[in-house]
């Protein structure tokens, strides 16, 4: 039997409460709104096991194209569980990570639309800075700068 090859990985998905907040917010880091749907029956529930649904989602894209961030808001069945103040070091806790020119400015620009900072800014042996956010519903974001871009 042949083995079977990954060919990429298509998008990450979070489900927020307010897609309009978290379009904003992922677009204050940069990514693009590449689309806005709705998704809903039998279908749906049958990849989800949810049974029917409905959910709204928005595709966002980084500047290269290559990555997805899928944002869900649930309309039917409601929302059960909520991980957002959950610590990182819960099991299945989720983040996602982002590489940026300039750190500081960023940060200090989320920090102004309400975004709080997790734990300092650092260096990683002289490579990256690094830092985690938490953005718009408290979703954790972490964000890194490569130092020495040869």
């Amino acid at each position: 039997m042949a083995k079977n090859n990954l060919l990429r990985m298509d998008n990450m998905g979070i489900v927020v409460e307010s897609l309009d907040d978290a379009i904003s917010f992922f677009s204050e880091i940069g990514l693009k709104l590449e689309g806005r749907a709705m998704i809903e029956g039998e279908w749906a529930g049958q990849v989800t096991g949810l049974g029917n649904q409905r959910v709204e989602i928005a595709m966002m894209v980084t500047p290269d194209g290559h990555s997805r961030l899928e944002l869900s808001k649930f309309l039917d069945p409601a929302v059960i569980s909520d991980h957002r103040t959950a610590p990182v070091n819960s099991l299945g806790y989720l983040r996602v990570m982002f590489t940026v020119e300039d750190i500081d400015e960023l940060v200090s620009r989320l920090i102004k639309r309400g975004a709080q900072l997790v734990g300092e800014v650092v260096v990683y042996e002289n490579s990256y800075k690094l830092c985690y956010i938490r953005g718009t519903e408290g979703l954790l974001v972490g964000l890194a700068e490569q130092l020495n871009k040869n």
